[in-house]
């Protein structure tokens, strides 16, 4: 984490990466961004999946490129080793680890998640958990579970751990 003055969030759907984000941001002083958010400002419009992953490449790739920023990713951002890449070299990667369970329960009346549409919710996060968490873990600094936890105290636990690891470096 040696010189990285960013903060990047990961993880599933429904970890809470952007209201953690939000709280990071506002602790350390530093802007807030959120890729998905970035990406429908930039496009406004629905590519699919393909079109959306092509957007997402580009968004982290401008959004990483930013010095002392927090940014929550999508979900699936880890799915291309472009973006793991420059997350992984651009910035302090914090895992936010969330059982199925706990996502399946903070999604069901969230915003629109077009993974999910015409799907079990459960059976869909489970594959894309499995598929993606290997991921999550590969490019991790720091990794820290959300189930049954607030906003406010996940964050001060990766404001600890941002601390402890600067105080070692």
């Amino acid at each position: 984490m040696l010189g990285k003055t960013s903060v990047f969030l990961i993880g599933p759907m429904g970890s809470g990466k952007t209201a953690v984000g939000r709280h990071l941001s506002r602790a350390l002083g530093l802007p807030f961004y959120d890729s998905d958010a970035e990406i429908e400002r930039r496009t406004g419009v629905d590519e699919g999946e393909a079109g959306f992953r092509q957007r997402e490449r580009e968004a982290i790739e401008a959004l990483t490129a930013l010095a002392r920023i927090v940014l929550a990713t999508g979900g699936g951002a880890v799915l291309s080793p472009e973006n793991r890449r420059h997350l992984a070299e651009r910035g302090c990667v914090v895992y936010l680890q969330t059982s199925v369970a706990q996502q399946a329960q903070r999604v069901r009346h969230g915003r629109d998640r077009p993974l999910l549409s015409d799907a079990d919710t459960t059976a869909r996060l489970g594959q894309l958990m499995e598929a993606r968490a290997p991921l999550y873990g590969e490019i991790a600094d720091i990794t820290v579970s959300t189930d049954g936890r607030r906003v406010h105290s996940v964050a001060e636990q990766i404001l600890r751990e941002l601390a402890a690891a600067r105080a070692t470096l």
